[in-house]
């Protein structure tokens, strides 16, 4: 490293640091600007003002609590009467107060009443009522259905039917999705495990994949067609003589190439579709397929608005 100083540079120009090596080297002297060293030192203000103003840093076994507060009503345990207070803020806090204003809104109270005053026929003909409905409805579904019929209504084949493909196991009308939600429902099919013989259970599972071209007609499906119309099985005590279903009894219809139960469509053989519909055959559906009452967890304008979501979920008639 040499000792030679570098000629000062003009007024305006980057200084160096006065510094040179091998004569022609120069160390520039290239500060921050100053705006950007401002910019920082306020971030570093504001992370310590942050620091006391919210929930942050932990201390011996509890946390800085932080004095920034909310306002929210909360209900008296003691006397069960609302009582604004005023809370320390957390995000629970928060969201109770976001709710009751929510709930406060003049707006949403005269939609609110609309609602309840009209029939189910005046909302879905009401373009206004339906934008209030698809935006309410939606937060009411998160938070109580999506958990088994997913966010958007499809389902899990097998446990959880698909509220978006317009196949209703209980009816399609807005007044049977709200008696639905009312009382739940619980799916039923009686085990024929030990009332038909392994070769009848192929034959009937044949059949059942003929209704929907899922499978050719052949001897055994025609076997399993007198087992399914006939006294022996009886299928069509439920499903119709039609296969189509009877929704008073949330009887499946087979015709449709809808599956909520068997997962056909995830076979790629025949005899792999046959099983499928065999097990729930031999099994039956018992307990397995129950949805429960909401009269009791959401109050009458919550379900009437959950009965309009979901129906507008699959377009049902």
């Amino acid at each position: 490293m040499s000792d030679n100083t570098n000629t000062p540079q003009p007024s305006g120009a980057v200084q160096t640091t006065g510094h040179a090596w091998d004569s022609d080297l120069q160390e520039y002297n290239n500060p921050l600007p100053r705006w950007w060293l401002w910019c920082f030192y306020g971030t570093v203000v504001f992370s310590i003002l942050y620091w006391f103003i919210y929930p942050s840093w932990p201390v011996g076994n509890t946390w800085i609590k932080g004095f920034g507060t909310v306002e929210y009503t909360a209900v008296d345990k003691a006397t069960g009467q609302e009582q604004g207070k005023e809370f320390r803020w957390n995000t629970r806090a928060l969201l109770l107060e976001e709710l009751g204003n929510a709930a406060n809104d003049q707006q949403r109270k005269a939609m609110l009443a609309k609602v309840q005053a009209a029939d189910y026929e005046q909302i879905a003909k009401d373009p206004k009522m339906m934008e209030f409905v698809r935006s309410v409805g939606k937060g009411l579904f998160g938070d109580n259905c999506a958990a088994c019929h997913g966010r958007g209504g499809q389902g899990v084949v097998g446990m959880y039917p698909n509220l978006t493909d317009d196949d209703w196991l209980w009816g399609s009308s807005t007044d049977k999705i709200h008696e639905t939600l009312v009382q739940g429902r619980k799916g039923f099919m009686p085990a024929f495990g030990q009332v038909l013989k392994p070769e009848q259970l192929d034959d009937v599972a044949e059949y059942v994949l003929t209704l929907s071209d899922e499978a050719p007609s052949s001897e055994d499906s025609e076997r399993g067609k007198v087992i399914f119309q006939g006294q022996i099985g009886g299928c069509y005590y439920c499903h119709g003589a039609d296969a189509k279903g009877i929704p008073s009894q949330g009887a499946a219809n087979l015709t449709d190439k809808i599956w909520a139960i068997a997962n056909v469509p995830a076979q790629k053989t025949l005899q792999d579709k046959k099983a499928v519909i065999k097990e729930f055959v031999a099994k039956g559906v018992n307990n397995t397929r129950v949805m429960p009452a909401w009269k009791d967890r959401l109050s009458p304008t919550d379900i009437k608005l959950l009965a309009v979501y979901v129906h507008q979920l699959g377009g049902a008639q």
